[in-house]
Formats: structure tokens, C-alpha cells, sequence
């Protein structure tokens, strides 16, 4: 279901993600998921689903962030999220996309190194 941008505005979430990361608080980032949210990493090769998954898998990386962590190279809004180019919590260039339900949370995260990103986009 494509976003109103009336009602809802994603970017903002997504600033408040990123907000939520570089000052590390895992309950402020926690507030921004559904309780039903799925992660999907291929940095990692890790799929989660729900908060509490997303918590354990968060936590110790906001912990161990560096300086430059979650720095906001690019935004756009796509047809049914917001797909930002950042530095993740290792200070690398990694592109996250982020989808949203009803209650205007994210749902759904997947995030990939840049060059593995910028492949899998292409492809789209």
C-alpha cells in the first residue's frame, strides 16, 4: 500500500532512525518498529522479525559504533518506503530501504553493503 504523504511523513521516521542510532538508544530506534517488524540483513546474512529480535541484533552494534557512524549520504522515497545510502554502524557505505504499515511503523528494514546494494537495484 503506497504511503500518504499527507498523513505520514517516512523521511522524518527515517531521520529519527538515524537519530535513534547515532545517539544509541535502542528503545528510541525499538519505537519505531511494529512489533512484527522484519530485518532483513545481507551485510550479515540475517533475517529477523520482531522487535525484540531487532533489539538483540541492534544493541551491541549501537554499542560499538564509530565516530562517523550513521551519517546520511542520500534519501529518496520510493513506491512504497524510503531508501537512504548512509554509514552503518562500522562507518562503511551501506543502503537500507524501509517500508511502512497502517499504524505508520516501520515493517520492514533491508540493508545491504553499497556495492551489493547498488547491484541489487539495478536489477529493479
Amino acid at each position: 500500500m503506497p504511503i500518504s504523504r499527507d498523513d505520514f511523513d517516512p523521511v522524518a521516521t527515517v531521520v529519527d532512525w538515524l537519530d535513534a542510532c547515532r545517539r544509541g538508544d535502542v528503545n528510541a530506534l525499538l519505537d519505531l518498529y511494529d512489533e512484527r517488524a522484519v530485518l532483513e540483513c545481507a551485510c550479515e546474512g540475517v533475517s529477523l522479525t520482531g522487535r525484540e529480535a531487532i533489539a538483540a541484533y541492534r544493541s551491541p552494534k549501537l554499542e560499538t559504533k564509530r565516530v562517523l557512524s550513521f551519517s546520511l549520504d542520500d534519501v529518496s522515497l520510493t513506491g512504497h518506503g524510503v531508501q537512504i545510502d548512509y554509514q552503518n554502524y562500522e562507518g562503511k557505505p551501506a543502503r537500507v530501504y524501509f517500508r511502512f504499515g497502517v499504524s505508520n511503523k516501520i515493517i520492514y528494514t533491508s540493508c545491504a553493503p553499497m556495492a551489493r546494494a547498488a547491484a541489487r537495484s539495478s536489477v529493479n
